[in-house]
């Protein structure tokens, strides 16, 4: 089964084989941080119920959203898109972040310590979908991110996080409902057919 459906809940993804890195901003004032919050076209199982890849293209239209980045997706932001502090990219990997955190704010202080000792290395993004295709064709179900409705934040993690499964999961149930129904239909009218050929017949 091969099917596209639409859903509008807020999930958030974790990137998986994307570390972060931090140098001394050019100017000095500042700490320098980069990372990938998401990877095209790399799959990562949800919890064992199914996997998930995102698309190129997927973030398309999306750059201008107002992007706050947070810790762990909550708490006051360290930096934003609309304030300028907060650089998002596309490349043929994937959702590229920057920013220079200030360390004068005691929030950023804490955080870039905890960076440099590799306590958070990893980084996460929120959004919704505004187009998904499931593939069911191999062991276990495929959902591709076609396209995102929202980007809502990037965010430095501390571990793995697949928030929004139970959406996912609902999505593919509805998925699966709606090819049931294609499928009773085409036999109806491939029956109907049948029907109108004996009778000609």
């Amino acid at each position: 089964m091969n099917k596209t459906q639409t859903a509008a809940a807020v999930e958030s993804r974790f990137a998986v084989s994307a570390p972060l890195e931090i140098r001394a901003a050019e100017d000095g004032a500042g700490v320098a941080v980069a990372g990938y919050a998401a990877i095209f076209n790399e799959r990562a199982d949800i919890g064992g119920y199914f996997q998930e890849m995102i698309a190129p293209g997927a973030f398309d239209g999306r750059l201008g959203d107002d992007c706050v980045f947070l810790v762990n997706h909550e708490g006051l932001p360290l930096a934003r898109t609309t304030s300028g502090t907060l650089k998002l990219t596309v490349d043929a990997r994937g959702l590229h972040v920057e920013t220079v955190l200030d360390p004068s704010d005691p929030e950023a202080a804490a955080v870039i310590a905890k960076m440099r000792r590799g306590d958070m290395d990893k980084m996460s993004f929120s959004f919704r979908v505004e187009k998904e295709t499931w593939d069911e064709s191999g062991d276990m179900p495929l959902r591709t991110i076609e396209r995102i409705a929202e980007l809502r934040d990037v965010a430095l993690v501390t571990r793995p996080a697949y928030a929004g499964t139970e959406i996912a999961l609902r999505s593919l149930e509805a998925a699966r409902a709606s090819a049931e129904g294609q499928e009773t239909q085409t036999a109806r009218q491939r029956r109907m057919r049948m029907q109108l050929v004996l009778q000609e017949g």
